[in-house]
Parts: C-alpha cells; sequence; structure tokens
C-alpha cells in the first residue's frame, strides 16, 4: 500500500481581507480538509508554515485551529500531522502545546534547536514518518522559517542567509540518510522564498526582499528527495520545472489579483523511495473575488452595474468580496460614499474602489527638467502640475485659493523677541 499524503500551507487562520474577519471562510476550509483527508484516506497531513497571520493570534483564531486538529484526527484514526512554523509565526507560541498534540499524533516544528556544542540538533527537525498502522515509510525534514541565528554561518559566503539555509538543507538530508533504510523514502517541507518562484501581484505577505538576497536556489533540495513541500508563496506553483518540488500555495485568495485562480491541495503517494503520483485537488470556494465593471468605465456606467448586483437575504458571511473599477475626469470626493449607497442592500462585500484617471498627456509629463528650471518654480506652479499629472485637468478656483493662504501662512515670519 502506498504512503498517502496531503501537502497544504499558508492558512493565515485570523487573518482579515480588506478589513473583513475571515474566520467563517477558514472555518468552511478546514471542515472541507477533514472531509478530504478522510474520502482520501490519508496518511500524513504536512502543513507547511503559517497557521496564523500574526504572531499573536486571537484566542478565536488559535480555537479554530486546536479544533480542526481534534476534529481530524477524530475522523482520521492513526492520522500523522506534521507542521513547520512560518514566518508569520510565532515559532516558540506554536511549539508551546507540543506535549499535549503528542497524543493526537501531531508534530509541530517551531524552533532550531542546538546541542551543547553549538551545532543544530537534526534530530528535532528530521521526523519519522508512518502510516496509520504504525509502520514507518520515510523520514521528514521539517525545517520551518529560518531566521537569524537558526542557520550556521558560512566562512567567506558572499550571500550568508541563502548559503547558510543550504547548509541545513544539506545536513539534514544526509541525517535522514544515515537514519533510513532500503525502502524508506525522504520528504522535506520549508517556508521559504524559492528562486524563481511567481508571486500573487499586490500579495504583501510573500513581497521579496530588495535584490533577492533571501531567494533559495531549487538545487537546495537534493534529487533523492522524493517530495519537498513547500510553504510562503501563497501561488500554487511548481519550482524549478521540478515536478516533486512544490508550493501548495493558500487556500483563501489574499489579493484580488486571484480572482479566477483555482487553490488547492498537493495529494501525493509514496511507494517505497519515491513519489509515484501528484495529483492537485482544488479546493471550493466559500467567498468569491468579483470585479464591477472588468475594466474601469465611467461612473454612471459603474452605479448602473452595480444596481443590478443581487440584493442582501440573510448572513453575509459568504458574500461575495467586491471591487469596483471606475474612471474619472478628476477627484470626486463623494465617491465612496455614493458606491457604498448603492451596495448597501446588494449581496456583496465592499472591499475596495480602484480609481484610475486618463492617460493624456502622459508623455509630456515624462521630460525632466533641468535644475534650474525647478528652481525657479513657485510652489503653485509645483502643485498644479501635480494636480494636473494625476486628474488630467487644470486646478480648481477654489483649491487655487486654499493653497495660496496656506502658502501665505507658512511664509509668515514669527515677530522677533
Amino acid at each position: 500500500m502506498p504512503l498517502k499524503i496531503l501537502h497544504t500551507t499558508d492558512w493565515h487562520i485570523g487573518q482579515t481581507f480588506y478589513d473583513y474577519d475571515r474566520t467563517y471562510e477558514h472555518e468552511q476550509f478546514l471542515s472541507w480538509l477533514v472531509g478530504q483527508v478522510k474520502e482520501l484516506d490519508i496518511d500524513v497531513l504536512l502543513m507547511s508554515g503559517d497557521v496564523f497571520d500574526v504572531a499573536n493570534p486571537s484566542a478565536r483564531a488559535q480555537e479554530v485551529f486546536y479544533r480542526f486538529l481534534r476534529e481530524v484526527s477524530s475522523a482520521q484514526p492513526g492520522l500523522q500531522i506534521i507542521i513547520i512554523a512560518g514566518n508569520h509565526d510565532s515559532a516558540a507560541r506554536l511549539e508551546a502545546p507540543k506535549p499535549l498534540l503528542e497524543a493526537l499524533n501531531t508534530t509541530i516544528v517551531g524552533l532550531v534547536h542546538r546541542k551543547e556544542d553549538r551545532s543544530l540538533d537534526y534530530e528535532k527537525l528530521v521526523i519519522p514518518v508512518v502510516n496509520r498502522q504504525g509502520e514507518r515509510k520515510a523520514w521528514c525534514m521539517a525545517v520551518p522559517f529560518l531566521r537569524l541565528g537558526d542557520y550556521p554561518s558560512v566562512p567567506g559566503a558572499v550571500n550568508p542567509y541563502t548559503e547558510g539555509v543550504t547548509t541545513v538543507y544539506q545536513q539534514a538530508y544526509q541525517y535522514a540518510l544515515n537514519k533510513r533504510e532500503k525502502g524508506e523514502a525522504i520528504i522535506a517541507m520549508g517556508h521559504l522564498h524559492a528562486a524563481g518562484a511567481a508571486t500573487s501581484e499586490n500579495d504583501r505577505s510573500e513581497r521579496a526582499i530588495i535584490g533577492g538576497v533571501e531567494c533559495i536556489p531549487v538545487t537546495v533540495f537534493d534529487e533523492g528527495i522524493a517530495y519537498t513541500a513547500l510553504g510562503h508563496i501563497h501561488k500554487a506553483q511548481r519550482v524549478g520545472k521540478r515536478e516533486n518540488v512544490r508550493y501548495a500555495g493558500s487556500p483563501l485568495p489574499m489579493s484580488f489579483s486571484e480572482k479566477g485562480y483555482k487553490h488547492q491541495l498537493i495529494y501525493i503517494e509514496l511507494e517505497g523511495e519515491q513519489a509515484t503520483s501528484l495529483k492537485e485537488v482544488e479546493i471550493p470556494v466559500t467567498a468569491e473575488l468579483i470585479r464591477i465593471p472588468s475594466s474601469p468605465r465611467d461612473l454612471d456606467l459603474v452605479m448602473k452595474e452595480l444596481g443590478k448586483l443581487p440584493e442582501k437575504e440573510g448572513s453575509n458571511q459568504s458574500a461575495p468580496y467586491l471591487e469596483v473599477r471606475v474612471c474619472l475626469n478628476g477627484p470626486d470626493p463623494s465617491l465612496k460614499h455614493k458606491i457604498q449607497s448603492a451596495v448597501e442592500n446588494k449581496y456583496v462585500r465592499l472591499a475596495r474602489i480602484d480609481v484610475s484617471y486618463p492617460e493624456a498627456g502622459k508623455e509630456e509629463r515624462k521630460r525632466i527638467m533641468s535644475f534650474d528650471e525647478l528652481h525657479n518654480l513657485e510652489p503653485l506652479q509645483i502643485f498644479s502640475e501635480v494636480y494636473k499629472g494625476k486628474y488630467q485637468t487644470g486646478l480648481p478656483d477654489e483649491l487655487i485659493q486654499l493653497f495660496n493662504e496656506v502658502v501665505q501662512q507658512v511664509n509668515i515670519k514669527e515677530p522677533q523677541a
């Protein structure tokens, strides 16, 4: 019988989406996940970090997480669960209930422990993996998100972070090789930014550091590893064209750029030392993302489209998140109020208003001024140019008057003592 594994990651329990609480969405996902574990007859559940959205999660978020662990363990007796900490998690907080969770056959690796000689304790990072009958079938390199001080320093390293993380995986792999017996596979877990991984547009939580100094090459994961379960990047994908090195992606959308994107889990079967089957399992959507209109339009047309939305009925917990896209000829201070009023009784949750302006004169604004030109500009000229560049129209008389009053107040000198 193959060892059946399910890979998931980046739950971000406790997250809000444009200030909307997502507890209901997380509960629906985790309830569905319990059913999938049972239906697919899973032996091992891998969770590759960012269990919570913040290091100090609310009591409600923690309740959602621990209830899931209890329910999935009850639904699938013998299930082994391995969880690593992500960059959003508090490693120590996540590990704190380990003695209790051992009763649920759950291993959480948050901290990187060291021996008395200060070398890394790989016994705590390399976990024996068993099937539901308790037979050992593999070893898991459960490496959490590595922070400064977690990884060894490499003398003469050009990029201390990349080379330090590489050393951790190389030594963990060697430790696993020494522990395994013939026919046992090696799998790896990590929460990191793999070089070349595609990120989701406008998703700030996975933004790369300038220069990509934290990007880890796919060669870090030895070809002998049967499967590498990664977290941190929210878009599900293969890494470096390697079928068995994957991000499972987040179960819930993190930005409107993910509209229409299918979130997923990865189902893996191990036979002996190899992964013989990999399959994507699509996650059902609880709350959709909708854009009205599909591209920015005049406000009158947008308001007509909003009027066609279905009326609100009952609970709004699974109502779609709405992004409204408007093209204006100039600033409209009442825009937000108009749109809020239009959708007040509609079955949507207004999340974002995307305002754009005509692009006329764009090439002209690209001209670079000389230092002398800039030096000779009056404040009103600068303000006028900035306003025109953004709104494609001249300054209203009312704003000119107010601006001149502000300049006059700034230029008033205090009387000398």
